[in-house]
This record gives structure tokens, C-alpha cells and sequence, in this order.
């Protein structure tokens, strides 16, 4: 048995180890995770001992670049992300910030001679404003606002800034006087939780002026308005925009209450005019989307990231261009059957950089603001994010796939090459999985692709267990993600093939494919499970009696579905935060609009075909066809999809005598998130699968089967 024991001191670069002993901030932040690897194996603890890498930023003048690495703390359940910065190539690598609460939304300012970033601050105890000069010294809370800050945007000219904090909303009552304890929530409209959360605050933007050592003189560009500016729940400082004048600024709101905001994804980017104070809707009449406005460097132009569909979360992403002198409004993609996700100008105001699906992959693309003509900057296996212009020929970027996880990477000429090395190392102590590229044909003469995931030491002789993995979304697409949840690495490494299809309703493979899923749940993307599966069982390798499938959220929903119409494809099943009962959840989640878009509508609307249709699907109805065990696991402060979907299905599991589990989780959302419950989730992921999975005896290959060669190595 090989057994080797890493620590942050055998994992992080010289230079960072450097930064280490250097940066005196505080000294007590948290370090990498010392863990045990033996024989090579992705274990859930070594996952969490990865350095989560992020907001990589390039300097003003191209030569450096800033960005956040986060650790884990098992011990103490929770995790800390720490400043770093390095020269544009990778060298000169130094930690900027030792504390032990996590620094963020770094941001260059004083052209490139400060970084502006937020921090914890013990006088206000709530996150704050801090500067520090580039070199990491000098470092200051420049502000003390009462209820914190959730993010900011500093104006071109350094003097001024914009930042989102909250308004408590207070009972409007005499039933609640002299009754400070009472708990009780009087209810009067809809949208009175959100995520994982019951809205008690609203999110506003300030506009404050700023010296370099202080912001003063507050003033609440949106007072007196109910509305949200950043939106909940996972709005921040992509909702604000400088123009590069300092002389206005531009802010995204949905400026609706109630019910009328459960069911409408009309946000609008407003224009606030500084001397004035006046405010403008730039994009009115837009009934979907509107998000990420950007000025272009020279201030002509604004772009943004608009969807012209009411209602429609997923729908197709317009790069929008408005022309701030004519009012003009161009859809840059126009003609491109594809959708951008990050962008950002180039220095010149000639193009645009972003990063966006295409095909399972996220590539980087370049696009002429003036003749749409696309290139493609940076491709291959990779999903890349975080674009950041250096220069005008230069990208700085983070980028991942399915075998690792975020580094920073510098692209140019059409090749891109890591410039941070964070988690080098731990990955060479570690036997991964391959992945390959397969085409499935479906049941309706189309191809779809997926992904193949071998285990380590794959053995083509040998009869291995399998999973379908069930993408959730529903519109999320199956691209080179790396998850510290739904890990195939760590999935191969215990032993198990993956086949993970981008089936009807991912985007990445033109609007008509994203788009047929809506409104038919429980239709052709579930064949296309189906035709994923059948496929694999041809290969001599997969033993088609040991065959799961797993999933979460829209995943989840696909397990339960599964179970009811599967044939005995699987032995084994396992749903994370799925819809069991979708009459229950058009009913019980908060943005209505998904549920009313995706669903078809209402379920008392016995009119409406689609609805009805979908209402049909229900996975609670076909129970009496449920045959293989199934773990099912749930957070209590999910409001998406409520715990009670996941309590209803186990319940309904065991009493039609089932080998049924259940994992719940009172502290968690929609997702698992704090390390402990990570490493429990993932123990009893596994535990699950081993015992329905490999303690069968495997089918014998026949002695004429070869491998296939179907599969795409990429």
C-alpha cells in the first residue's frame, strides 16, 4: 500500500510558500488540509483538501494579475479564500492576505498601484470595503456600513463608489407591538422566501463618495423603492457598471413586488445619472432578462446579456450592444445558435471577449462589435470562465474540465497555458479516470453527445458497474465541469463507469435543443437516458446488471421518473433535492416563473394541454413500478425544491417495500455545501452504491466481445 500524507507545505508553489511567511496580516487563515492518500485514491476528504481558485483579474497595465484561492477547513466545518498575486506569466506568485475570513471581489483601482477588495471587520463584525496597496501592505477597512457590504464597484476616477448592502423590512403591524420574541411571520404575497432564505431584508445600491482612505456621504440611489438591486438571491457586483466618465452608472433591478415578481424574469439596466440623479430604463420593453451591463472603454457603447422570452430563465442569451448616443440596440449574436455566459470589452472598444456552451465545452470566442464576425480564442476539452482582456490580444482566464479543477491561464494565439499551478501536485498523487467523448445515437435519428468516464487502471477485459448521471437545470449543461459534489473523478476512482449525456434540454447544442424540454418533463429526454444507456450496455466492459442512476434537482426529478419506467435497467438509484410530486412544486417553490414556464402551467388548469401533460409525468404516480433501492438525500433550507419532495418519496419507497434510505441535511440548501456534510454525503453516496452495485457478481465477457470503437478520445 502506497501512503503518502500532504500537507499545504507539500502542495503549494515556492513562491506561495513565500507569500505565506511573508504576509503578517493576520497569520490565521486557513491553510490546505493535511490529509492521508493511499494508493492513489480520490478519497472525499482529499477532495475537499483542493484549493478552490477564483476572480482572477489582470492589472491595469497587463503585467500582473490578482486572485482568490479558497481552503477548507474539515475540522472546523468551514472554508476561507485568501488574495494572492502573481506577475501575468505565473512568477512572482505571493499571498496578500492571512485571515481567517474570506477576502473577495478583488478589484485593481489607482491604476494598478491599490486593490480594493471585500474583507471581514472585526469592529462592525460584518463584510466591509478594504484597500491595500498592490504589494499586499497597507491594508484598510474604508468602510462601516451598518449592515455590511455585499459588494461594490469603484468609479474609473477612484472617487466615488457604488456598493449593494440591505434595508431590514420591518412588520408593518400593530399586531407584532410589544411582542419582541414572537416568531411569527404574517404572510401577504408571494416571494416571502427565496433559495435558502426568508426575505427579511432588501438588497439596495449606495452611492457613496470615496477618498482612498474612506467613503462617506451615503445616499441610497433606489430609496424609498421596494424593490431588489442586487437581486437575490446570488446577485452581486456583475448588477453595477461605471461609465468610464465616472459621470453615471448603470444598475440591473427587477422592479416588481409580490406575486408580480414570483412570476417574471423582467429585470432592466437603469442608467443613474450622478450631477442629476435622475434614472433611465435603458432596456424597457424587454419582457425577460436583462443582465451584466458593461461599458465599452471608450463609453460609446454598453453591453449586456438580455433574453427576449417572459418568464423563460433559460432562454437563449443575446450579447446585446446599445449605442449611448443614437440609442441604437444590437444583438451581436444574432446569427449564432449558440449563447455567450462572462464577457468583457477589449481595451480598444473594438470587440468583445466571452466565454459561453458550445458542444460540452466551454471555449473562449472573441466577437467584432461592429461586424459580429466570430473567432474562436481558446477550445479543446476545457470549460473556461472569468475572462479578462490583456491588452487587446490577450486573455487572462480561469480554466477546468472533468480531471481537475480551476487554474489561472493566459491565452494567446490561439493557445492558452496555466500561469498557477495550485493543485499540481495533489493531482500527481492521485490515479484519475479518463474521459472521452462518445456520440449517442437517440431514439429519434439524432446525436447526442456525452461523456464516457474510465476508471483509473481501466481494464477493457473487465466488467465494471455503471452510472447515469442525470444533469440538473434542467437547462445546466454536461460540460467539462469539475464539482466538489457530482465528482466523476471520485466516482471512477471508486470503481464505477460514468455516462453523462447532454441530453434534450442542455444548452450548448443551438435553441432548439435547449428548448424542448420545456414542457415536457418526463418526454424525450428521458428517451435520451434511455438511448444512453442501452448504448453503453453494448460495450463488453459495462456489466448491464449493475447499472445506477443518480441525479440532482432536475436529476433528481430524472431518478424518480427513471424508477417508475426503467425496464430493470437499474439496480441501484440515488436523488439529490429531486421533484417527486411536480403538482407540489409548481405549488410550493418561490420563482414562479420557472415553475409556471417549464412546467406548462398550472395544475388546476385542466384547458391546457401541456400542463396537463406534465401534471400526467408526475414520478409520485408511478410508485407501483418502483423496483430498485434508492437513497434519496435533502436539505432542510432548500426553498427551491422543499425537503418535503425527498421525504415524500422515501416515505412512499418504504411503505411499497423498498430498500429505501434517506440523508437530510437541517443546515443545508439546494446544494451541500459545508465540508463535513460533503464528506458524509459522499461516504454514504458510495457506501449506497457499493452495496447494490459491487457486491453482485459481475457478468462474464464472452470470449469474442472486443472493445468498442464507438468512443471519441479526445
Amino acid at each position: 500500500m502506497n501512503k503518502s500524507h500532504i500537507s499545504l507545505c507539500a502542495l503549494m508553489l515556492p513562491a506561495v510558500l513565500t507569500g505565506c511567511k511573508s504576509a503578517a496580516t493576520e497569520g490565521d487563515g486557513i491553510q490546505r488540509p493535511q490529509v492521508d492518500i493511499v494508493d492513489g485514491m480520490l478519497t472525499p476528504e482529499v477532495l475537499e483538501a483542493f484549493g478552490r481558485v477564483s476572480e482572477a483579474v489582470a492589472s491595469p497595465d497587463g503585467k500582473s494579475f490578482i486572485f482568490t484561492i479558497a481552503f477548507e477547513n474539515i475540522e472546523e466545518n468551514t472554508g476561507n479564500a485568501d488574495i494572492y498575486r502573481a506577475n501575468i506569466d505565473g512568477s512572482d506568485l505571493k499571498r496578500l492576505t492571512n485571515t481567517p475570513k474570506s477576502e473577495s471581489n478583488v478589484r485593481w483601482i489607482d491604476n494598478g498601484n491599490k486593490i480594493a477588495y471585500l474583507g471581514y471587520d472585526k469592529k462592525t463584525e460584518n463584510s466591509q470595503i478594504f484597500v491595500m496597496n498592490a504589494d499586499g501592505s497597507g491594508q484598510k477597512c474604508v468602510s462601516a456600513v451598518e449592515r455590511g457590504v455585499s459588494c461594490f464597484e469603484i468609479s474609473p476616477d477612484g472617487k466615488r463608489v457604488i456598493y449593494g448592502s440591505s434595508i431590514e423590512i420591518k412588520p408593518d403591524s400593530t399586531l407584532y407591538k410589544g411582542l419582541e420574541k414572537t416568531t411569527g411571520r404574517l404572510i401577504n404575497d408571494l416571494m416571502y422566501k427565496h433559495w435558502d432564505e426568508w426575505v427579511e431584508d432588501l438588497p439596495h445600491p449606495y452611492l457613496a463618495d470615496f477618498d482612498g482612505s474612506k467613503i462617506s456621504g451615503e445616499t441610497d440611489i433606489m430609496e424609498g423603492e421596494p424593490f431588489e438591486c442586487p437581486m437575490k438571491p446570488f446577485g452581486g457586483a456583475e448588477s453595477f457598471a461605471w461609465a468610464p466618465d465616472s459621470k453615471s452608472l448603470v444598475y440591473v433591478s427587477r422592479k416588481l413586488t409580490g406575486k408580480d415578481y414570483a412570476f417574471s424574469t423582467n429585470s432592466d439596466i437603469y442608467r443613474y445619472d450622478i450631477e442629476t440623479k435622475k434614472t433611465v430604463n435603458l432596456t424597457e420593453g424587454n419582457p425577460g432578462y436583462d443582465t451584466d451591463p458593461k461599458f465599452s472603454p471608450d463609453g460609446k457603447s454598453l453591453a449586456w446579456l438580455s433574453m427576449k422570452t417572459a418568464k423563460y430563465e433559460s432562454d437563449k442569451k443575446r450579447l446585446m450592444v446599445l449605442d449611448m448616443q443614437t440609442k441604437q440596440q444590437r444583438d451581436l449574436t444574432e446569427n449564432w445558435d449558440y449563447w455567450p455566459e462572462g464577457f468583457a470589452w477589449t481595451p480598444d472598444s473594438k470587440a468583445i471577449v466571452f466565454n459561453g456552451y458550445y458542444e460540452g465545452t466551454q471555449p473562449v470566442f472573441r466577437i467584432d462589435a461592429q461586424t459580429s464576425k466570430i473567432d474562436t480564442l481558446a477550445s479543446g476539452q476545457w470549460d473556461y470562465v472569468g475572462v479578462s482582456p490583456v491588452g487587446n490580444d490577450k486573455v487572462l482566464a480561469l480554466r477546468h474540465s472533468m480531471q481537475r479543477p480551476n487554474e489561472v491561464c493566459l491565452i494567446e494565439n490561439g493557445q492558452a497555458k496555466d500561469v498557477t499551478e495550485v493543485n499540481k501536485e495533489l493531482l500527481a498523487q492521485l490515479k484519475l479516470g479518463k474521459v472521452e467523448k462518445v456520440m449517442v445515437p437517440t431514439t429519434d435519428g439524432k446525436m447526442m453527445t456525452a461523456w464516457e468516464i474510465l476508471p483509473p487502471n481501466f481494464d477493457p477485459n473487465k466488467k465494471y458497474p455503471m452510472l447515469l448521471y442525470c444533469q440538473g437545470g434542467p437547462q445546466s449543461a454536461v460540460s467539462q465541469f469539475w464539482s466538489y459534489r457530482w465528482n466523476f473523478m471520485i466516482m471512477a476512482a471508486n470503481g464505477y463507469i460514468v455516462i453523462a449525456p447532454n441530453r434534450r434540454g442542455v444548452p450548448g447544442f443551438g435553441e432548439e435543443w435547449n428548448r424542448q424540454i420545456s414542457g415536457d418533463y418526463g418526454g424525450q429526454n428521458m428517451q435520451d437516458y434511455f438511448a444512453a444507456v442501452d448504448y453503453m450496455k453494448t460495450k463488453p466492459y459495462v456489466d448491464p446488471a449493475r447499472i445506477g442512476a443518480i441525479g440532482a434537482s432536475y436529476g433528481g426529478f430524472s431518478v424518480y421518473w427513471l424508477a417508475g419506467h426503467n425496464d430493470g435497467r437499474f439496480a441501484a438509484l440515488i436523488a439529490h433535492a429531486g421533484i417527486f410530486n411536480v403538482e407540489a412544486q409548481y405549488c410550493e417553490t418561490e420563482e414562479m416563473w420557472f415553475a409556471d414556464f417549464d412546467l406548462g402551467g398550472a395544475p388546476w388548469d385542466k384547458n391546457n394541454a401541456v400542463a396537463q401533460r406534465t401534471y400526467s409525468n408526475s414520478p409520485h404516480l408511478f410508485v407501483d413500478k418502483w423496483t430498485a433501492p434508492i437513497l434519496i438525500t435533502v436539505g432542510e433550507r432548500d426553498y427551491r425544491i422543499l425537503a418535503s419532495q425527498g421525504m415524500m418519496a422515501f416515505n412512499s419507497a418504504k411503505m411499497h417495500g423498498l430498500d429505501a434510505q434517506m440523508l437530510v441535511f437541517q443546515d443545508e440548501n439546494h446544494w451541500i455545501l459545508k465540508p463535513q456534510n460533503a464528506i458524509l454525503w459522499q461516504r454514504v453516496f458510495f457506501n449506497f452504491l457499493d452495496k447494490h452495485l459491487k457486491n453482485a457478481a459481475p457478468a462474464k465477457n464472452k470470449s469474442d466481445e472486443t472493445t468498442s470503437s464507438d468512443s471519441i478520445n479526445q
